[in-house]
């Protein structure tokens, strides 16, 4: 990319978020946008802040509370595009941040499965039918995942609805979710139910009884008839999901009023690996004889529940239940679940299939403050988590690994704590104002001038001496010790604001929390800067939370690395180059060349000692203790390997329920279930912790690490793998601590000519596939690439032939009708003219889906794909550590395939070698992915800056989605929809969006 090309799309980057953008955010924006990073060091420059400092031109920099942000410069030419920028609203997120930020990110970020975007709201409507109501609103609820129905009051006739609701209830005789009331109800009646009808049916006991849930939320009850409801059995469906999709009839005109919304802003989802949960099947009806479940077993079964918030698939229930409790698991209840009914919710997400049930148990409650490192005062509010899922934090202070002191960035947080200290200095730069607090007290709140400057902060007392006083900066995080002078009375106007600094505790570091090493690291990598964060548990007091460094070209997980600096490197075998290493044992040979060798070490010793201490152990426990509940990326826990548990880090997470691990100890990927996993007993915690992973990655000298034919592969494997008596010769070491050596199979001759490097270098085995390297084409060959396929292949349509006849494909996927609403997901936006939506109500079973495609294709992913690849063709492909469904747009003679996702709507260069068949039990689900266009604009070419603007208002956001009209086609990648695109996120107004590219002038683009 030239100079000026760099520069500009750098503007438009800078332009499109009139906030600013973070200098640590700057990168990730950048190469949100272009696919590359700024290139400051290519340049010549030390740093990214000297470069950007030298083209004041186009970046202009400010330092607000200690962060450098980084705004557009204003030239002639760019002007109108400032104006433009300038009357957009403002987004309820960081300064700069956006929501593709974490593009730098290990993988789960880029998961597209994982939503990790705020709840939506359905729009909000005037009243369209006769008896007044309003359109419903779902709102997706916090860590429970219930979704409650809000319905308006409004005039009724209660008779007419009372007997409406006696014939719905004659035909669900068993039960009906009061959540789906609402729909079945218009169903049957054509008629909206007014929503004080929802309120005033706990009094109509003649018509209806409601079962009382387990919390205040109205959308947690069953409603019966009378004479139905169980009178022994008191059902508490703890998780419920999403609402269900009730289309209403709506007015089309081209310029809809701005609407109120009728429900406020939900709360932020607590964890990255949480969805939407899914739709309640209608109640499971009790049979009047069917066989109890005992206490003991039933309280057994509320435990392993209570372990997994997201849910548990029923089949792995008598496995998980015997190894934990050392029990067999009670007969008759997989064939039977509404025996579990009380103590948990049931639901199908794979549609056709009963065996795939998923198991919800009890919830707490959602806690969305944080704890006080002082007593809080009752007249300041609670300090609410951030709704991002990786919100920016400044990391003030770490005493120990759970006691985290942060301040968080952004609007609401660091811009409104910035706000009200600069109207603390214009109020006490008055002397009116400068009135000592006479009598200080501890934990009472005062104002204090910081000393040689203008500005005044609030501050707690924490002790009281004879003339000084000890202050804790509520806003700031470090305590002082001042004059009872500098202490000034606050008014009740600066209590509105929460308290700035707040306190975590870093999850994976709970039994390290003073050692000396752990603290250091922790002091040098975090202390002063400012970080990403993942929340895990928002209900925790303090929460636990993981730091991330993204300033890097790679990221740097804080709390990885200061776990590993409890590591003995006295537990390690030196490796020195020239160096012959016996009893060599290779643990795993990957499909690019890499192989894993275990040395003979101390470390190798004290592992097994430990590990086979830790198989006793669990054979004596008799708990739940040791599941892992809350599981996060860098976590150190346990594994099964070959019916031994070995240590494992957790390296990916694909929704709540499946994950990707690496035995640290073998070199060996694998995906898992949750439930497979197992805490490290405490007793043990700590000497595992100190030995250092055993597995040492080498490549082969001679046989460069790439694509390797299968046939290569294999042949190494069954030559090495297992084999105790393998011997090794270090050739080189480099920066990527990647050990080149010679590897032999027998204790004979360590002459080079007997190494398996030379045999296999001398067979035919050895073929090199092409130009390729570690499975990626080269810029040159990519360049060629897009080229030739400019003219077939668009972003607008998946370009294919003819689909084959024999090819069996998912249903189509119901879409509502012109005028309709719909909940949407917008998962990839390039212009109005072109982006795709995914219908929000069926999001939790994409997730559940791509978690089975997870493991059963890893599980299969040294079995070679389809020979001949078609175009046309629809196949399961890896992308980006997760497998998609995809249609072949194109078969390239590089060994490399143009790919559609059809879930996604993204565009993707795989390697045919990461194809597989896609089977019958993932063709049940309909392609989520939608290609829509915004309605009520002129369709045209669109301009940078306005695809800008666009994606930056829509992609990666659930919004509401007014149906304009529908095109329909024979396969479900042509269909398409014209709609109106609204966000409903704010309180105070709806956001449609056609109204605001309308604004962009015509010179802006240009018509169609």
């Amino acid at each position: 990319m030239s100079d000026d090309l760099m520069k500009k799309m750098l503007r438009a980057v800078l332009q499109a978020n009139k906030n600013g953008v973070s200098i640590t955010r700057l990168q990730g924006e950048y190469r949100s946008l272009t696919g590359e990073f700024i290139p400051d060091r290519k340049l010549g420059y030390p740093s990214l802040e000297c470069f950007l400092r030298s083209i004041p031109s186009v970046v202009r920099m400010e330092n607000r509370m200690g962060e450098i942000m980084c705004f557009a410069a204003v030239c002639q030419e760019t002007a109108h595009i400032a104006q433009l920028v300038a009357r957009q609203k403002s987004s309820k997120r960081a300064p700069g941040r956006s929501q593709i930020l974490n593009c730098r990110m290990r993988s789960k970020l880029a998961s597209n499965f994982v939503f990790y975007g705020r709840s939506r709201l359905s729009l909000s409507q005037s009243p369209s039918s006769e008896n007044g109501s309003f359109l419903n609103a779902s709102v997706l609820g916090e860590t429970s995942g219930r979704c409650t129905a809000t319905l308006q009051p409004g005039d009724y006739n209660p008779q007419v609805v009372q007997n409406r609701i006696s014939e719905v209830l004659k035909k669900y005789c068993s039960g009906l979710w009061l959540s789906k009331l609402p729909s079945v109800y218009r169903d049957m009646h054509q008629q909206d139910l007014p929503g004080q009808a929802v309120i005033d049916m706990e009094n109509w006991t003649h018509i209806c009884l409601l079962e009382k849930p387990v919390s205040t939320n109205r959308a947690d009850r069953l409603v019966y008839p009378p004479q139905s409801k169980p009178p022994s059995l008191a059902l508490s469906p703890v998780k419920p999901a999403t609402a269900p999709y009730t289309p209403t009839t709506t007015p089309t005109s081209p310029t809809p009023p701005s609407l109120t919304p009728t429900s406020p802003t939900p709360p932020f989802l607590t964890s990255p690996t949480q969805m939407a949960s899914p739709t309640p099947t209608t109640p499971i009806p009790l049979s009047p004889t069917a066989v109890s479940i005992p206490a003991e077993a039933r309280l057994r079964l509320k435990e392993l529940l209570s372990k997994y918030s997201h849910g548990l698939w029923a089949h792995a229930l008598p496995k998980l239940y015997q190894e934990t409790f050392k029990v067999p698991f009670p007969e008759d209840i997989l064939s039977n679940l509404s025996l579990l009914l009380d103590i948990c919710t049931v639901e199908y997400p794979i549609a056709d299939n009963k065996m795939k049930a998923i198991l919800y148990g009890p919830t707490t409650e959602y806690k969305a403050k944080v704890g006080l490192p002082l007593n809080s005062t009752p007249m300041v509010p609670p300090l609410l988590l951030p709704k991002e899922e990786f919100p920016s934090v400044l990391v003030v202070e770490a005493r120990s690994t759970d006691q985290v002191i942060l301040r968080y960035i952004g609007e609401g947080y660091s811009q409104a704590l910035e706000t009200m200290e600069e109207s603390m200095s214009t109020v006490y730069s008055q002397l009116s104002a400068q009135r000592l607090l006479p009598f200080p007290s501890a934990g009472e709140l005062a104002a204090v001038k910081v000393e040689g400057g203008e500005e005044v902060v609030r501050a707690q007392v924490c002790e009281v001496m004879t003339d000084k006083v000890k202050v804790y900066y509520v806003d700031h995080g470090f305590s002082e010790v001042l004059s009872r002078t500098k202490l000034l009375e606050l008014q009740k106007d600066f209590l509105k604001l929460p308290f700035q600094a707040t306190t975590c505790t870093l999850a994976g570091l709970e039994q390290f929390s003073s050692e000396l090493s752990v603290l250091q690291t922790l002091e040098s990598l975090a202390v002063g800067k400012i970080l990403l964060v993942e929340l895990l548990q928002h209900d925790a007091d303090p929460p636990q939370v993981v730091l991330y460094d993204t300033s890097h070209d790679d990221e740097v997980n804080i709390n990885v690395v200061c776990l590993k600096a409890l590591q003995d490197k006295a537990m390690e075998n030196p490796l020195q180059v020239n160096s012959t290493y016996m009893n060599v044992s290779v643990t795993n040979v990957c499909s690019d060349g890499t192989i894993f060798c275990q040395l003979p070490s101390r470390g190798r010793v004290k592992l097994n000692e430990i590990l086979d201490k830790i198989e006793a152990f669990f054979i004596t426990q008799v708990t739940s203790e040791s599941l892992v509940s809350t599981p996060f990326c860098g976590k150190c826990c346990l594994a099964r390997y070959k019916g031994r548990w070995s240590r494992v880090e957790i390296t990916n997470l694909h929704g709540s329920r499946v994950l990707d691990i690496k035995f640290v100890d073998l070199g060996v990927p694998a995906s898992v279930e949750v439930i497979e996993l197992r805490e490290i007993p405490p007793s043990f915690l700590h000497e595992l912790m100190v030995i250092p992973p055993q597995a040492i990655k080498c490549c082969l000298v001679e046989l460069e690490v790439g694509v390797w034919t299968p046939e290569a592969v294999l042949w190494l494997r069954g030559a090495v793998l297992n084999s105790m008596d393998c011997s090794m010769k270090i050739s080189t070491l480099d920066e990527d601590k990647l050990v080149h050596i010679y590897l032999f199979t027998s204790k004979g001759s360590q002459d080079v000519t007997n190494s398996v490097n030379h045999q296999m270098a001398t067979s035919d085995l050895w073929k090199q596939p092409g130009p390729q390297k570690d499975g990626l084409p080269t810029l040159s060959f990519l360049d060629t690439v897009v080229a030739n396929m400019v003219d077939q292949l668009t972003l607008d349509s998946p370009a294919c032939s003819p689909i084959p006849k024999q090819l069996v494909l998912p249903p189509l996927l119901e879409l509502p009708q012109a005028g309709q609403n719909m909940d949407v997901y917008v998962s990839v936006a390039c212009h109005p003219g072109h982006f795709v939506l995914q219908p929000w109500q069926d999001l939790y079973k994409l997730v559940v889906l791509m978690g089975e495609m997870v493991l059963y294709y890893n599980q299969r992913e040294e079995t070679p794909g389809p020979r001949d690849v078609q175009k046309g063709e629809v196949y399961a492909a890896k992308v980006d550590h997760n497998w998609h469904r995809v249609l072949v747009n194109r078969v390239l003679s590089s060994g490399l395939v143009s790919v559609y996702e059809l879930d996604y709507g993204k565009h993707e260069l795989v390697s045919c070698t990461l194809l597989q068949p896609l089977i019958e039990s993932f063709r049940q689900l309909p392609f989520q992915g939608i290609t829509a266009q915004l309605a009520g604009v002129e369709q045209c070419v669109w301009s940078e800056a306005a695809s800008i603007v666009f994606r930056n208002h829509v992609e990666k956001k659930p919004l509401v989605a007014q149906v304009e009209c529908v095109v329909e086609a024979e396969l479900p990648w042509d269909r398409k929809m014209i709609v109106y695109l609204v966000d409903t996120s704010r309180e105070e107004t709806d956001i449609w969006v056609h109204n605001i590219m309308a604004d962009f002038p015509e010179e802006q683009s240009t018509a169609a």
